[in-house]
């Protein structure tokens, strides 16, 4: 919804841009190199329409969420804490803290997975490592510092990417219709949803209205107010469309070589190893370590929305100076590990966990939209009947797209 008190200039905006690309990390994260990966090995081009579906549905409902944080400074935790009944709050909660360790689970594992390719470190001690780092990166850096943090990041895994397309021979007209033509076979429903969640996730929805309302523009005037919502469109938009190309890339990257060769992927390693005769040692080595920035900097938001979502439950801001908070990251991260210390296949760890993602999501949309259509919670800026007919048409596409799931 975009308003038109305040008009935005550009360099205001490039003051404001942070809070999208912090999001845009969490979907640009290990377990989609896993999707996206078995998405273009296993069906070519064909599957790329649902990065573009999802990435439609993720512009939709991070605005929406971020709006809720403008209006009301309270991150979606902190609403559903105060406006649902307490039983009814905990356990909506309580599964998106569950969907956040298993977030933090395939983002981990992939640094870890990314250490080993790079440094032969085992799995076990890479997972070990990212872990702590991660915590240590909450504890000690405000949303600033982890906003630029983050950014920078995306900047290196965007790079990553742009070399890697240049490296192989992409189709680019079956990658034109693949975008726009939504093709599913039978036995390709698994891989659909795991992109699905890989793309729309939970723990994301959270964490965009947390970093937005730690701005504390609802005790601005209207004015204020009107412009903040018109920066933040524009940067959820551009994020979105940033996160979109990364995740096309991957796909893109994995048709036109493994897709192509008739090679069929069943790790990440695997991935790696099969580039280097393919594509060449330069795009094996990229390749792993965008990995590793894309492990590192998603596990840092997965902590960070598992904190807010735990910290909400007790009616708390995310502050890692309270306990609430500091509890609700290392659970999280702590719970990731070990998860990774069980899976006797990481690969498939990455796909499932993408898939428990896309199961647990139409909960927080119901909730999404409970909040922010609310008269009583959003006051003048609850969503209109066009935003709520665009938002529940979201809802029913996904919860649809997980009956198909169950039933394949």
């Amino acid at each position: 919804m975009i308003h038109k008190a305040a008009k935005p200039t550009i360099y205001s905006f490039l003051r404001y841009v942070g809070p999208g690309l912090l999001v845009t990390v969490g979907f640009i994260d290990p377990g989609n190199w896993a999707s996206n990966v078995a998405a273009g090995a296993q069906y070519g081009y064909s599957l790329l329409w649902m990065v573009s579906l999802s990435t439609l549905m993720l512009i939709l409902l991070q605005h929406n969420a971020a709006h809720l944080g403008i209006a009301t400074g309270l991150c979606l935790s902190e609403a559903a804490h105060r406006y649902l009944p307490r039983w009814l709050s905990r356990i909506v909660l309580f599964s998106a803290v569950l969907a956040a360790i298993s977030t933090a689970m395939a983002e981990i594992l992939g640094a870890a997975i990314a250490l080993h390719m790079l440094f032969h470190i085992p799995l076990s001690v890479g997972a070990s490592l990212t872990t702590l780092l991660v915590f240590f990166l909450l504890v000690t850096n405000g949303y600033r510092r982890i906003e630029w943090l983050v950014m920078g990041f995306v900047s290196l895994i965007g790079l990553s990417f742009l070399v890697e397309i240049l490296l192989v021979p992409v189709d680019w007209n079956k990658a034109l219709v693949a975008w726009v033509t939504p093709a599913i076979s039978e036995d390709s429903m698994p891989i659909v949803m795991s992109v699905l969640g890989a793309v729309v996730m939970p723990h994301n929805l959270f964490l965009h209205s947390e970093v937005i309302q730690s701005r504390k523009w609802n005790l601005e005037d209207e004015v204020v107010i009107a412009r903040q919502l018109d920066y933040e469109f524009l940067d959820t938009l551009a994020s979105m469309l940033i996160g979109w190309a990364i995740n096309s890339a991957m796909i893109l990257l994995a048709a036109a070589t493994f897709f192509q060769a008739g090679v069929p992927v069943t790790d990440l390693e695997q991935a790696e190893r099969l580039l280097r005769p393919i594509a060449g040692d330069w795009a094996a080595w990229v390749f792993a370590l965008a990995l590793l920035f894309a492990g590192l900097a998603s596990s840092v938001t997965a902590g960070m929305a598992g904190g807010s979502i735990y910290a909400g439950m007790f009616g708390k801001e995310y502050d890692t100076k309270n306990s609430q908070t500091l509890l609700g990251c290392g659970i999280t991260l702590l719970g990731a590990l070990v998860v990774i210390f069980c899976l006797s296949d990481p690969f498939k760890g990455l796909i499932y966990s993408q898939m428990l993602l896309s199961i647990q999501l139409p909960i927080t949309i119901l909730l999404q939209i409970c909040l922010t259509s609310s008269s009583r919670v959003m006051g003048s800026h609850a969503n209109g009947r066009l935003e709520l007919f665009a938002i529940s048409i979201v809802a029913m596409g996904v919860i649809a797209l997980n009956i198909m799931l169950l039933f394949s």
